[in-house]
């Protein structure tokens, strides 16, 4: 688990989970390119509109190679249609169609009609869209507000998205104004008032006007999240406060980022977990493992994963081939033949692992 992992779990808590999709530091529009390119033909079945007020949440699934979403219940609420589908975000969700994105409501009306080659979820009011080779950011009416002009793009996070301009990243506001000036090789969005910078093979951590407040000076770094990041200090990681100050010593072969008050470490082989302290809580016994989201995480042994609770105690036993965290009392889980389906807090199957 590196630095690439850690910014993207805390994309994911921020954005929600969406399902078994992974984010890229850099950019969420990497993926979709890839889920863009296993698109296959649109349905010709006529669009299922509900006709019962939405649910307040609801988690894509997909059935006989088309996808829709349920209900916490695990009851179809819009039918599967779409090539593909993420979960809502800000009320829309994005889907695909013919190899085009566009967005729905929690009614299964399309509101922004299929016709980017690629998309992002929406993040404070707005998305990235990419038109021929750049990329641009439209509001949620579809209306394109910052015009497609950059190589690669960031979702808004804290008021500020990263862009690519040329071979570097900078940021730009809600209005497209280049604030901070592209003068990075990688960057992270912004968390809790500071972005990670690279500059050559360094990493340090920005503030909203561009002045570096943690000197660029680790090997590697994640995000802040719960007040520290983690940061590598020659081959070990350790973890750093906001003024840069070491709070936990470089103890750690690989570390993830604070969740619920535990962060994920790994020592020799094997995963555990520390406290704020850094007195690891849960014993390294695990092969891999994920953060803690809503009181539980999911750890993997041998083979297999499974969730324990903060204690250690593996409360749902390992029997996946893959996990899921949970949000919103459900944990997306799927077999290695590509079957996925959700379970709630007891183990129990709400959708049967479908394809």
């Amino acid at each position: 688990m590196n630095n690439k992992i850690n910014q993207a779990i805390f994309l994911l808590l921020c954005f929600t989970f969406l399902g078994l999709i992974s984010c890229n530091p850099k950019t969420q529009t990497d993926e979709l390119a890839t889920t863009d390119k296993q698109a296959q033909a649109a349905s010709s079945t006529p669009q299922t509109k509900p006709t019962q007020p939405p649910p307040s949440q609801l988690f894509p699934i997909t059935k006989n190679g088309k996808e829709g979403f349920i209900d916490r219940t695990g009851k179809v609420f819009i039918q599967p249609q779409y090539d593909l589908a993420l979960a809502f975000s800000e009320g829309l969700a994005l889907v695909n169609t013919n190899s085009k994105w566009g967005y729905i409501n929690p009614m299964g009306k399309i509101v922004i009609k299929p016709q980017f080659e690629e998309a992002s979820i929406f993040s404070e009011e707005l998305a990235a869209v990419k038109t021929g080779s750049k990329w641009g950011y439209i509001n949620e009416t579809g209306k394109i507000v910052i015009k497609p002009q950059f190589l690669e793009v960031e979702d808004f996070s804290e008021g500020l998205a990263a862009v690519k301009i040329g071979n570097k990243w900078g940021y730009i506001n809600p209005k497209g104004e280049v604030v901070i000036k592209p003068n990075y090789d990688e960057v992270s969005p912004f968390s809790e008032g500071l972005a990670a910078v690279k500059i050559g093979n360094k990493w340090g951590h920005i503030e909203p006007t561009g002045k570096v407040v943690v000197k660029v000076i680790f090997d590697d770094n994640s995000v802040f999240s719960e007040g520290l990041a983690s940061v590598k200090i020659g081959n070990k990681w350790a973890f750093i406060d906001r003024s840069g100050k070491v709070i936990i010593k470089p103890i750690f072969d690989e570390t993830s980022i604070f969740s619920e008050g535990l962060a994920s470490v790994k020592i020799g082989n094997k995963w555990g977990f520390t406290n704020r302290k850094g007195l690891v809580t849960i014993k390294p016994i695990f092969d891999e493992v994920n953060v803690f989201s809503e009181g539980l995480a999911t750890v993997k042994i041998g083979n297999k994963w499974g969730f324990i609770d903060k204690t250690g105690k593996i409360v749902i036993k390992p029997q996946f081939d893959e996990a899921d965290a949970f949000t919103d009392g459900l944990a997306t889980v799927a077999s290695n033949d590509g079957k996925v389906g959700y379970i709630d807090k007891t183990g129990k199957f709400v959708w049967q692992p479908t394809n």
